[in-house]
C-alpha cells in the first residue's frame, strides 16, 4: 500500500523549495523503500533547483543518505527490513560494456527506480540522481542500498552518498596517490576537503590546500593539508612549484570546475603528473590552451565520476576507516536541521559558510 510522506521539492528553475505531502509506492521489482535517517546537502541539489542538471522539473531533492530499508519488492535476495545503508547512485548494471570488461566503477547503465514517487494529484516526481531522500521514506533500486555497519552515525554516513565519496576518490581511485606523492588540491569546499582526507590516507607525504577563503584553508589542515595557499595573496602555480622542489605536485585535484583553475592545475603539477578534474563546470565554460603543452608536459588528464568508485567495495570500507578514527567524517557536518531549513542551507552553502548541512528526520 501506498505511503504518504514529507518531502522537498523543487517546482521551478529558481524557485524557492517547498515541503510537500509525497506519493511513495510500494516497492515493485528489483526496488526498495529506505526509511531516511539523514541526507547532506550538496551543491548538486542547488544545480538542480537552478535547472542546471535538466528541467524535468518538480524534482523530489536530496540524495547523500542513509537510512533503513523498510520493504523490498520482488527478486531481492540481498536487502531485507532492517538493514542499515547508504543510498548511492551508481547501481551498476553488470551487463553494459564497461562492467563486462571488470571496470564496474564506469558502470554506463546504472539502475534507478521504475516506478515514480509522485504528489498526492498524481504528478510525477524527478528524484534527485534518482534517489530523491529530502523525505521521510524514498523509493529506490535495491543496487542503490548499499549496507554498512549500523552503528555509523547516519549524519556522517550518509555523506559517502555523494560528495565526500566525489573528493576522496577523486585522490584514491581517480587520481592513485600513492605514498609518498606530493597533492596539491585547488578548491577546499566539502569535496576539496574530502580529496584532501583522501590524499591522507593514501599515504601523501605533502598535501597543498589551495582557496581564496582563509575559512576553507582552516578547514583543509584538519583533514591532513599540510600547506596552504590563499589564491588571492600569490600565483597558485609558483607557489605549489615552491613548496615541490621547483617541480610541481605529483598530483592536483581540481575542485572547483572553471577553466581557471584547471589550467592552475594543470600548470601546477609536474611533469608526467596527473591533473584530476572532480569539480563540475556549467555547459558554458571554455578552455583554451596551447596544444602543445598538453604533449610537452606529458602525464594524465583525468576526469573522476562519482570519484570512481564501486559503492559496495568502497562505503564499507571508508565506514571502517571511519570508526577506526582515521576518517573523520563527522568533521564535514558543520550543522544538523530539519527539512524546513533546506533552503537557508544553500544559501549558506552558496557564500562557503558551511561544509555540510544535514537534514536529519
Amino acid at each position: 500500500m501506498a505511503q504518504e510522506v514529507r518531502g522537498v521539492i523543487a517546482r521551478a528553475k529558481g524557485a524557492p523549495v517547498e515541503i510537500e505531502t509525497i506519493v511513495v509506492p510500494d516497492p515493485g521489482p528489483g526496488e526498495a523503500v529506505v526509511r531516511v535517517q539523514a541526507c547532506g546537502v550538496c551543491h548538486t541539489d542547488l544545480h538542480y533547483r537552478e535547472g542546471g542538471i535538466n528541467d524535468e522539473f518538480p524534482f523530489l531533492l536530496g540524495h547523500e543518505a542513509a537510512g533503513v530499508v523498510e520493504s523490498v519488492g520482488d527478486g531481492v535476495t540481498d536487502l531485507e527490513p532492517g538493514d542499515y545503508v547508504i543510498l548511492n547512485w551508481r547501481a551498476v548494471c553488470g551487463t553494459c560494456r564497461a562492467c563486462l570488461r571488470g571496470r564496474p566503477w564506469y558502470c554506463f547503465s546504472t539502475f534507478n527506480a521504475s516506478q515514480p514517487m509522485t504528489l498526492t494529484d498524481g504528478t510525477a516526481l524527478t528524484p534527485a540522481l534518482g534517489i530523491g531522500a529530502f523525505a521521510e521514506k524514498t523509493l529506490v533500486h535495491s543496487g542503490q542500498c548499499t549496507k554498512v555497519d549500523p552503528d555509523a552515525a547516519p549524519e556522517a554516513a550518509g555523506l559517502l552518498g555523494c560528495g565526500i565519496m566525489a573528493g576522496i576518490g577523486a585522490a584514491v581511485n581517480t587520481g592513485n596517490v600513492t605514498r609518498g606523492d606530493s597533492v596539491a588540491v585547488i578548491g577546499c569546499g566539502g569535496v576539496g576537503c574530502a580529496s584532501i582526507a583522501g590524499a591522507a590516507i593514501a599515504g601523501a607525504t605533502k598535501i597543498i590546500a589551495v582557496d581564496l577563503d582563509e575559512r576553507k584553508l582552516e578547514w583543509a589542515k584538519k583533514f591532513g593539508a599540510t600547506h596552504t595557499v590563499n589564491a588571492k595573496d600569490v600565483d597558485v602555480v609558483e607557489a605549489v612549484k615552491e613548496l615541490t622542489g621547483g617541480f610541481g605536485a605529483d598530483v592536483v585535484i581540481e575542485a572547483v570546475g572553471r577553466p581557471e583553475t584547471w589550467k592552475q592545475a594543470f600548470y601546477a603539477r609536474d611533469l608526467a603528473g596527473t591533473v584530476v578534474l572532480v569539480g563540475v563546470p556549467t555547459p558554458d565554460m571554455r578552455l583554451e590552451m596551447p596544444m602543445i603543452d598538453f604533449f610537452s608536459h606529458g602525464g594524465s588528464l583525468k576526469s573522476s565520476w562519482y570519484g570512481d568508485c564501486l559503492p559496495s567495495r568502497d562505503f564499507p570500507y571508508l565506514i571502517d576507516l571511519y570508526q577506526q578514527g582515521r576518517l573523520d567524517l563527522d568533521a564535514f557536518v558543520t550543522e544538523k536541521i530539519t527539512p524546513t531549513q533546506v533552503e537557508d542551507a544553500f544559501t549558506k552553502m552558496h557564500h562557503g559558510d558551511v561544509l555540510r548541512s544535514v537534514v536529519v528526520f
